[in-house]
Protein backbone atom coordinates (compact mmCIF):
# COMPACT_ATOMS: atom_id res chain seq x y z
CA UNK A 1 0.00 0.00 0.00
CA UNK A 2 0.88 3.71 -0.60
CA UNK A 3 2.39 5.74 2.36
CA UNK A 4 4.54 8.41 3.59
CA UNK A 5 7.13 7.81 6.44
CA UNK A 6 10.07 8.07 8.12
CA UNK A 7 12.59 6.25 6.44
CA UNK A 8 15.04 7.24 8.94
CA UNK A 9 15.77 9.99 11.29
CA UNK A 10 17.54 13.53 10.34
CA UNK A 11 17.89 16.45 13.10
CA UNK A 12 19.00 18.64 11.12
CA UNK A 13 17.67 17.93 7.68
CA UNK A 14 14.18 16.32 8.83
CA UNK A 15 12.69 16.41 5.39
CA UNK A 16 15.22 14.47 3.79
CA UNK A 17 14.21 11.61 6.05
CA UNK A 18 10.90 12.02 4.33
CA UNK A 19 9.86 8.55 1.91
CA UNK A 20 6.80 8.21 -0.05
CA UNK A 21 6.07 4.79 -1.35
CA UNK A 22 4.94 1.37 -1.02
CA UNK A 23 5.01 0.19 2.47
CA UNK A 24 3.58 -3.60 3.91
CA UNK A 25 -0.15 -3.95 4.69
CA UNK A 26 -0.65 -4.02 8.27
CA UNK A 27 -1.12 -7.11 9.67
CA UNK A 28 -4.26 -8.74 11.23
CA UNK A 29 -4.47 -8.62 15.23
CA UNK A 30 -7.61 -9.98 16.82
CA UNK A 31 -9.67 -7.22 18.63
CA UNK A 32 -8.31 -4.84 15.70
CA UNK A 33 -9.99 -3.74 12.46
CA UNK A 34 -8.19 -2.33 9.25
CA UNK A 35 -9.30 1.07 8.03
CA UNK A 36 -9.42 2.31 5.15
CA UNK A 37 -7.99 5.85 5.46
CA UNK A 38 -10.25 8.60 3.35
CA UNK A 39 -8.47 11.82 4.86
CA UNK A 40 -5.55 12.21 7.49
CA UNK A 41 -4.36 15.69 8.80
CA UNK A 42 -0.86 17.00 9.64
CA UNK A 43 0.67 17.71 13.23
CA UNK A 44 3.22 19.24 14.24
CA UNK A 45 4.62 16.40 15.94
CA UNK A 46 4.52 14.61 12.78
CA UNK A 47 7.64 16.70 11.76
CA UNK A 48 9.24 16.54 14.79
CA UNK A 49 9.04 12.71 13.93
CA UNK A 50 11.45 12.98 11.26
CA UNK A 51 14.35 14.46 13.83
CA UNK A 52 13.46 11.59 15.94
CA UNK A 53 12.21 13.75 18.90
CA UNK A 54 8.72 12.56 18.56
CA UNK A 55 9.18 8.64 17.97
CA UNK A 56 9.33 7.51 21.49
CA UNK A 57 6.19 6.88 23.44
CA UNK A 58 6.27 10.20 24.42
CA UNK A 59 6.68 13.38 22.06
CA UNK A 60 10.17 15.14 22.64
CA UNK A 61 11.02 12.77 25.51
CA UNK A 62 14.11 12.42 24.95
CA UNK A 63 13.71 8.49 24.42
CA UNK A 64 16.08 7.34 22.12
CA UNK A 65 14.69 5.58 18.44
CA UNK A 66 15.88 2.69 17.99
CA UNK A 67 16.42 0.86 14.34
CA UNK A 68 13.54 -1.35 15.13
CA UNK A 69 10.76 1.66 15.13
CA UNK A 70 11.59 2.39 11.09
CA UNK A 71 10.32 2.93 8.44
CA UNK A 72 7.48 4.43 10.20
CA UNK A 73 4.62 5.64 8.96
CA UNK A 74 3.80 9.05 10.12
CA UNK A 75 0.20 10.45 10.92
CA UNK A 76 -1.59 10.03 13.66
CA UNK A 77 -5.27 11.50 12.95
CA UNK A 78 -7.60 9.75 10.19
CA UNK A 79 -11.28 9.31 9.40
CA UNK A 80 -12.34 6.49 7.02
CA UNK A 81 -14.37 3.10 6.64
CA UNK A 82 -13.89 0.77 8.57
CA UNK A 83 -14.21 -3.44 8.01
CA UNK A 84 -18.26 -3.08 7.99
CA UNK A 85 -18.36 -0.11 6.19
CA UNK A 86 -18.88 2.48 8.98
CA UNK A 87 -18.02 6.17 8.78
CA UNK A 88 -15.38 6.47 11.26
CA UNK A 89 -12.94 8.67 13.22
CA UNK A 90 -9.90 7.30 15.20
CA UNK A 91 -8.99 7.91 18.29
CA UNK A 92 -5.27 8.55 18.01
CA UNK A 93 -3.46 6.55 21.58
CA UNK A 94 -3.79 2.76 21.16
CA UNK A 95 -4.03 1.15 24.35
CA UNK A 96 -5.17 4.36 26.60
CA UNK A 97 -7.39 1.61 28.66
CA UNK A 98 -5.24 -0.89 27.74
CA UNK A 99 -7.24 -2.49 25.34
CA UNK A 100 -5.60 -4.11 22.56
CA UNK A 101 -1.84 -4.17 23.83
CA UNK A 102 0.31 -6.99 23.29
CA UNK A 103 2.53 -8.10 26.40
CA UNK A 104 5.73 -6.08 25.30
CA UNK A 105 3.84 -2.97 24.40
CA UNK A 106 3.03 0.50 26.34
CA UNK A 107 0.13 2.97 25.38
CA UNK A 108 1.13 5.35 22.63
CA UNK A 109 0.15 7.43 19.88
CA UNK A 110 -0.40 6.37 16.18
CA UNK A 111 2.91 6.13 14.43
CA UNK A 112 4.29 5.64 18.06
CA UNK A 113 6.97 2.73 19.39
CA UNK A 114 5.07 -0.33 17.99
CA UNK A 115 1.91 1.27 16.15
CA UNK A 116 2.30 2.66 12.48
CA UNK A 117 0.42 5.59 11.44
CA UNK A 118 -2.30 7.03 9.30
CA UNK A 119 -0.82 8.43 6.44
CA UNK A 120 -1.09 5.50 4.37
CA UNK A 121 -4.13 3.50 2.56
CA UNK A 122 -4.80 1.80 5.37
CA UNK A 123 -4.16 1.35 8.85
CA UNK A 124 -4.90 -1.13 11.32
CA UNK A 125 -6.31 -0.04 15.07
CA UNK A 126 -7.75 -1.52 18.51
CA UNK A 127 -11.72 -1.52 18.13
CA UNK A 128 -11.65 0.42 21.27
CA UNK A 129 -10.18 2.67 19.13
CA UNK A 130 -13.06 3.76 16.21
CA UNK A 131 -15.59 6.53 16.75
CA UNK A 132 -18.43 6.77 14.61
CA UNK A 133 -18.19 9.84 12.31
CA UNK A 134 -20.92 12.13 12.11
CA UNK A 135 -22.90 12.49 8.67
CA UNK A 136 -22.30 16.04 8.60
CA UNK A 137 -18.61 16.26 8.40
CA UNK A 138 -16.82 15.49 5.58
CA UNK A 139 -13.75 12.90 5.92
CA UNK A 140 -11.51 15.98 5.72
CA UNK A 141 -13.17 17.97 8.43
CA UNK A 142 -13.26 14.83 10.61
CA UNK A 143 -10.12 14.04 10.19
CA UNK A 144 -8.86 17.68 11.45
CA UNK A 145 -10.32 16.55 14.77
CA UNK A 146 -8.46 13.83 17.02
CA UNK A 147 -5.08 15.87 18.11
CA UNK A 148 -5.24 19.88 17.14
CA UNK A 149 -9.07 20.44 17.64
CA UNK A 150 -9.35 17.87 20.58
CA UNK A 151 -6.60 18.81 22.46
CA UNK A 152 -8.27 23.11 22.30
CA UNK A 153 -11.61 21.38 23.55
CA UNK A 154 -10.19 19.30 26.59
CA UNK A 155 -8.07 22.63 27.05
CA UNK A 156 -11.19 25.06 27.12
CA UNK A 157 -13.70 22.83 28.26
CA UNK A 158 -11.93 20.19 30.89
CA UNK A 159 -8.69 21.49 32.00
CA UNK A 160 -10.21 25.80 32.45
CA UNK A 161 -13.57 24.69 32.29
CA UNK A 162 -14.84 28.06 30.85
CA UNK A 163 -18.38 28.50 30.94
CA UNK A 164 -20.21 30.95 28.18
CA UNK A 165 -19.90 34.14 28.73
CA UNK A 166 -16.64 33.92 30.33
CA UNK A 167 -13.33 35.35 28.43
CA UNK A 168 -10.11 33.66 27.16
CA UNK A 169 -7.04 34.27 25.98
CA UNK A 170 -5.60 32.45 22.51
CA UNK A 171 -1.55 32.66 22.27
CA UNK A 172 0.25 32.51 18.99
CA UNK A 173 -2.88 32.13 16.42
CA UNK A 174 -2.50 30.27 12.94
CA UNK A 175 -1.64 26.77 14.59
CA UNK A 176 -3.80 24.02 14.50
CA UNK A 177 -4.80 24.23 18.56
CA UNK A 178 -4.85 27.89 18.56
CA UNK A 179 -7.00 27.95 15.80
CA UNK A 180 -9.41 25.40 16.92
CA UNK A 181 -9.72 27.16 20.41
CA UNK A 182 -11.37 30.15 18.66
CA UNK A 183 -13.63 28.70 16.96
CA UNK A 184 -14.40 26.72 19.81
CA UNK A 185 -14.91 29.03 21.93
CA UNK A 186 -16.59 31.82 20.13
CA UNK A 187 -19.20 29.05 19.16
CA UNK A 188 -19.61 28.33 22.92
CA UNK A 189 -20.24 31.90 23.70
CA UNK A 190 -16.74 33.09 25.17
CA UNK A 191 -15.50 36.50 24.48
CA UNK A 192 -12.43 35.46 22.62
CA UNK A 193 -9.15 37.57 22.43
CA UNK A 194 -6.17 35.89 20.61
CA UNK A 195 -2.52 37.23 19.72
CA UNK A 196 0.03 36.68 16.80
CA UNK A 197 3.23 38.69 15.19
CA UNK A 198 1.47 38.19 12.15
CA UNK A 199 -1.03 40.82 10.92
CA UNK A 200 -2.90 38.77 8.52
CA UNK A 201 -2.93 35.96 11.18
CA UNK A 202 -4.88 38.81 13.53
CA UNK A 203 -7.34 39.81 10.60
CA UNK A 204 -8.69 36.12 10.26
CA UNK A 205 -8.67 35.76 14.11
CA UNK A 206 -11.37 38.24 14.09
CA UNK A 207 -13.06 36.51 11.05
CA UNK A 208 -13.35 33.71 13.25
CA UNK A 209 -14.16 35.13 16.25
CA UNK A 210 -11.98 36.75 18.06
CA UNK A 211 -13.41 39.68 19.58
CA UNK A 212 -10.06 41.20 19.90
CA UNK A 213 -6.78 40.42 18.33
CA UNK A 214 -3.42 42.12 19.29
CA UNK A 215 0.10 41.75 18.39
CA UNK A 216 1.62 39.31 21.13
CA UNK A 217 2.62 40.62 24.52
CA UNK A 218 -0.04 43.61 23.48
CA UNK A 219 -2.13 44.71 27.13
CA UNK A 220 -5.24 43.19 26.60
CA UNK A 221 -8.60 45.57 27.01
CA UNK A 222 -9.48 43.92 30.52
CA UNK A 223 -8.18 40.54 32.41
CA UNK A 224 -9.01 37.12 31.15
CA UNK A 225 -10.51 33.46 32.71
CA UNK A 226 -8.29 31.47 31.02
CA UNK A 227 -5.26 31.75 28.67
CA UNK A 228 -4.92 28.92 26.06
CA UNK A 229 -0.93 28.36 25.74
CA UNK A 230 1.10 26.58 22.73
CA UNK A 231 3.62 28.89 22.22
CA UNK A 232 5.56 27.90 25.78
CA UNK A 233 8.34 30.36 27.54
CA UNK A 234 8.12 33.65 24.64
CA UNK A 235 4.06 33.95 26.05
CA UNK A 236 4.47 32.63 29.56
CA UNK A 237 4.93 36.03 31.35
CA UNK A 238 1.73 37.58 28.95
CA UNK A 239 -0.41 35.11 29.84
CA UNK A 240 0.04 35.60 33.60
CA UNK A 241 0.00 38.89 33.74
CA UNK A 242 -3.60 38.73 31.21
CA UNK A 243 -5.48 36.20 33.73
CA UNK A 244 -7.88 37.22 36.62
CA UNK A 245 -7.52 35.83 40.10
CA UNK A 246 -8.10 32.40 40.28
CA UNK A 247 -7.74 32.34 36.73
CA UNK A 248 -6.26 28.92 34.61
CA UNK A 249 -3.16 28.95 32.18
CA UNK A 250 -3.61 25.88 30.15
CA UNK A 251 -0.40 24.76 28.07
CA UNK A 252 -0.59 22.26 25.61
CA UNK A 253 2.85 23.05 23.53
CA UNK A 254 6.29 25.11 23.73
CA UNK A 255 6.88 25.66 20.32
CA UNK A 256 9.58 29.06 21.52
CA UNK A 257 11.19 26.79 24.08
CA UNK A 258 10.36 25.36 27.45
CA UNK A 259 12.24 27.74 29.90
CA UNK A 260 10.70 31.34 30.32
CA UNK A 261 13.23 33.83 31.86
CA UNK A 262 11.19 34.11 34.95
CA UNK A 263 8.94 31.36 36.28
CA UNK A 264 7.11 34.24 38.34
CA UNK A 265 5.94 32.37 41.20
CA UNK A 266 4.82 35.62 43.21
CA UNK A 267 2.38 36.41 40.76
CA UNK A 268 0.94 32.65 41.03
CA UNK A 269 0.26 32.63 44.66
CA UNK A 270 -0.58 35.94 45.19
CA UNK A 271 -3.08 35.78 42.48
CA UNK A 272 -4.41 32.67 43.03
CA UNK A 273 -4.08 30.95 39.41
CA UNK A 274 -3.86 28.02 38.05
CA UNK A 275 -1.45 26.14 35.60
CA UNK A 276 -2.64 23.16 33.85
CA UNK A 277 -1.21 20.94 30.85
CA UNK A 278 -2.99 18.83 28.13
CA UNK A 279 -1.78 16.43 26.04
CA UNK A 280 -5.10 15.73 23.93
CA UNK A 281 -8.22 14.47 24.60
CA UNK A 282 -10.13 11.20 25.76
CA UNK A 283 -12.32 9.17 23.50
CA UNK A 284 -14.95 10.26 24.95
CA UNK A 285 -14.14 13.92 24.82
CA UNK A 286 -13.49 13.36 21.09
CA UNK A 287 -17.18 11.48 20.94
CA UNK A 288 -18.48 15.00 22.72
CA UNK A 289 -16.36 17.77 19.95
CA UNK A 290 -17.77 15.45 16.88
CA UNK A 291 -21.35 15.73 18.07
CA UNK A 292 -20.68 19.61 19.00
CA UNK A 293 -19.77 19.87 15.05
CA UNK A 294 -22.18 18.24 13.76
CA UNK A 295 -24.98 20.11 16.00
CA UNK A 296 -23.77 23.84 15.76
CA UNK A 297 -21.81 23.98 12.50
CA UNK A 298 -18.78 24.62 13.57
CA UNK A 299 -15.75 23.26 11.30
CA UNK A 300 -12.45 22.66 11.50
CA UNK A 301 -10.20 25.63 9.70
CA UNK A 302 -8.38 23.87 6.82
CA UNK A 303 -5.84 25.77 5.38
CA UNK A 304 -5.14 22.94 2.37
CA UNK A 305 -6.25 19.62 1.07
CA UNK A 306 -3.46 17.45 -0.99
CA UNK A 307 -3.82 14.15 -1.85
CA UNK A 308 -1.01 11.48 -0.23
CA UNK A 309 1.21 11.43 -3.48
CA UNK A 310 2.01 15.15 -2.16
CA UNK A 311 2.48 14.86 1.38
CA UNK A 312 6.18 16.23 1.01
CA UNK A 313 4.44 19.70 -0.01
CA UNK A 314 2.28 19.48 2.90
CA UNK A 315 5.32 18.91 5.41
CA UNK A 316 7.70 21.84 3.60
CA UNK A 317 4.40 24.06 4.36
CA UNK A 318 4.25 23.21 7.84
CA UNK A 319 8.27 23.39 8.14
CA UNK A 320 7.79 27.27 6.80
CA UNK A 321 5.11 27.65 9.18
CA UNK A 322 3.07 29.90 6.48
CA UNK A 323 -0.28 27.87 7.08
CA UNK A 324 -3.51 29.14 8.94
CA UNK A 325 -5.42 26.16 9.94
CA UNK A 326 -4.94 22.69 9.32
CA UNK A 327 -3.48 20.31 6.45
CA UNK A 328 -5.04 17.54 5.22
CA UNK A 329 -4.09 14.58 3.23
CA UNK A 330 -6.30 12.68 1.47
CA UNK A 331 -6.28 9.17 0.09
Amino acid sequence: MFAAYAARIDPDQPLSALELGERPEPEARPGWTTVNVKAASLNRHDLWSLTGAALGPVPLSGVEVTEEQLPMILGSDAAGIDEDGNEVVLHNVIGQTGYGLGPDETPAMLSKQHYQGTFAERVRVPLWNVVPKPKELSFEEAACLPTAWLTAYQMLFTKAGVRPGQSVLVQGTGGGVATAAIVLAAAAGLRVFATSRDKAKLKRARELGAEGAFETGTRLPHQVDAVIDSVGAATWSHSLTSLKPGGTLVICGTTSGTNPTEAELHRIFFYELKVAGSTGGTKEELADLLNFCAATGVRPVIDSVLPLDRAREAFEKMAKGGMFGKLVLTV
